[in-house]
Parts: structure tokens; C-alpha cells; sequence
């Protein structure tokens, strides 16, 4: 595989091998700062174990991709787009550990390993988001970026992470029975950390407000089409498959696009949503893998 001087590979590299090495960059990047992170916290090592417990349980890493990807499309350097790899997928992983806990979803599985909480309590589990919480904001502001570049990524994560909190609330109050308002706490919740990722990663290249706006609509469309393919997986596959309980929405009496349209529907609606996402790309030159990626994650299985 050619690396260009930018760091990443060649524009032809096929889909696959592109996301392969964008998983394996971020792995070893991830690798580099949990070893830091465990040194830094020698008198209170349950707090980094548990938090690099759930950083390095594996998963997608659609959020660090994205990063990565939007970067590189608006011509920026791979290295500038770690800082916003690393933040988006602590603040993610820090998401799910508290959605996992008792007092929310109370699911004792996550990415097929017992949830934080079950691997350590509940009282380290709860510390331990809120350390990832932390130290993602002190990744973007220790990266060595230009300053404006650094707080304007900054005020994404903040913005975004607060309206992804409110997008919970939302969902645990339990009087969604509308579909618009469904869908619009999916874009809360889902979308986004996803806009996050598209965001930061423009921004590190120091990409235009045009460029920014597309890759929002993108990342908006994409977070509710991968929230609606969610729901359908939540009542057609198995855990196995998942890696965590499914039919939860159902025993804790959620509606979903499922409940609330039909399955069939829901189906039809993550397609729209898709191609919405679709249409974003176009202000892009060298979109195919964002494209591939779409498709990929519109007929995903887990």
C-alpha cells in the first residue's frame, strides 16, 4: 500500500484496505495513549483500567473513521486528525458506559464483553465516564494544533456532547410516541457525536464553512440512518451477532422506528436517510470510500 506524504494512502486504495489501515492507525494510536494514561494514574489504577477496559473493548470506530476520512478529503495530515480520533471515541465510549449502567438501559453486555459496570461496579464504571469525559477535552487542547483550529474543535465536541446528553434525557423519559419526535431525538442522540467526528476532522484540515456544512447534512443523515438500522437489528438479529441483548427497547417499553412505522417502513426509512447522506458527499472530490462506507453501514448486520 503506497503512504503519501500526508500519511494517508493512495486516493485508489480500494475500500477495504482503506479502512483496515484507518482501524489499524487508530488502534496503535489508541494503544500509545492508554499506556499513558495508565502511567499517569499509578495511585488510582482501577480508574484506567476501567476506562481503558471499555476504550479498548474494539467495535466500529465509524467515529474515529470519520475523522480520519473528512480529514483527508479536505487535504489536511493524517497526524492532525488523531487528536479528534481519540476525543470522539472517548466521549463515545464514555456514552455507552453510563447508557449500559442500572439506573439507564441496565444492559450487562457491550461489544460481546460484560459492561463496565459488570467488570467493575457501578460506582468505578460511573468515574470511569467521567474521566473519558475529561481527558477528551485535554487531548484536543494538549494536540499542538493551530490554536483557532483547536478551539473551534473544541466547541464541536462540547456543543455536540451536550446535545447528545439531552438527547438521552429524551430518551428515557418514555413519552416518544411521535415519530418526528423520534427522530428527532435520534438526532440527539446518534447524530451527533457523528457530526462531531465529520467536524473536527474538517476542521483539522483546516477545511472552508462550505465544506463544513455538507459534511454536517452528511453526518446528520448518516447518524439517523444508523439509529433506524439499530432498531430494525434490535428486533431481527441475536445477540450473538450484536454483541449485546437484544429486544431491550421492547422490555423497557421503548418505541422505535419499528414500534411506530413497521419494519418494512423503518427499512424504507434508513434508505432515504442513506441517500440524503449520499447527496452530501457530492461536495467532495474522492467520496468513494465515504460512499462504500455508507452502503457498508446501511446493510450492517451488528
Amino acid at each position: 500500500m503506497d503512504i503519501l506524504k500526508n500519511g494517508y494512502p493512495a486516493p485508489d486504495t480500494s475500500y477495504q484496505d482503506m479502512a483496515d489501515f484507518y482501524t489499524t492507525y487508530f488502534e496503535n494510536e489508541l494503544e500509545k495513549y492508554i499506556s499513558g494514561l495508565n502511567k499517569d494514574s499509578y495511585e488510582y489504577k482501577v480508574l484506567s483500567e476501567a476506562s481503558a477496559y471499555s476504550l479498548s473493548a474494539g467495535g466500529k470506530r465509524i467515529r474515529p473513521m470519520l475523522a480520519y476520512e473528512f480529514c483527508r478529503v479536505c487535504g489536511g495530515n493524517i497526524t492532525d486528525a488523531t487528536p479528534a480520533a481519540l476525543a470522539i471515541e472517548m466521549i463515545h465510549t464514555f456514552s455507552l458506559i453510563h447508557d449500559d449502567l442500572p439506573c439507564m438501559d441496565d444492559d450487562d453486555m457491550r461489544r460481546g464483553k460484560p459492561s463496565c459496570h459488570k467488570a467493575y461496579g457501578e460506582a468505578i464504571a460511573l468515574l470511569a465516564g467521567d474521566a473519558l469525559t475529561i481527558k477528551a477535552f485535554g487531548v484536543l487542547a494538549s494536540s499542538g494544533l493551530e490554536p483557532s483550529r483547536v478551539k473551534a474543535m473544541i466547541d464541536i465536541l462540547s456543543d455536540c456532547s451536550y446535545k447528545m446528553t439531552g438527547g438521552q434525557v429524551l430518551d428515557i423519559s418514555g413519552d416518544i410516541t411521535d415519530t418526528q419526535l423520534l427522530l428527532k431525538m435520534y438526532s440527539y442522540k446518534t447524530s451527533q457525536l457523528i457530526i462531531a467526528a465529520s467536524l473536527m476532522g474538517c476542521t483539522a484540515a483546516g477545511a472552508d464553512s462550505d465544506k463544513k456544512s455538507s459534511a454536517y447534512d452528511y453526518a446528520y443523515s448518516l447518524g439517523l440512518a444508523f439509529q433506524i438500522i439499530d432498531d430494525i437489528l434490535d428486533v431481527t438479529s441475536d445477540k450473538e451477532t450484536l454483541g449485546k441483548p437484544v429486544g431491550s427497547d421492547e422490555k423497557q417499553n421503548k418505541n422505535t422506528t419499528v414500534t411506530l412505522v413497521g419494519l418494512e417502513n423503518a427499512k424504507k426509512l434508513a434508505e432515504e436517510y442513506t441517500e440524503k447522506a449520499m447527496v452530501s458527499l457530492e461536495s467532495f472530490s474522492e467520496n468513494e470510500f465515504l460512499k462504500a462506507l455508507t452502503n457498508k453501514l446501511l446493510g450492517r448486520k451488528k
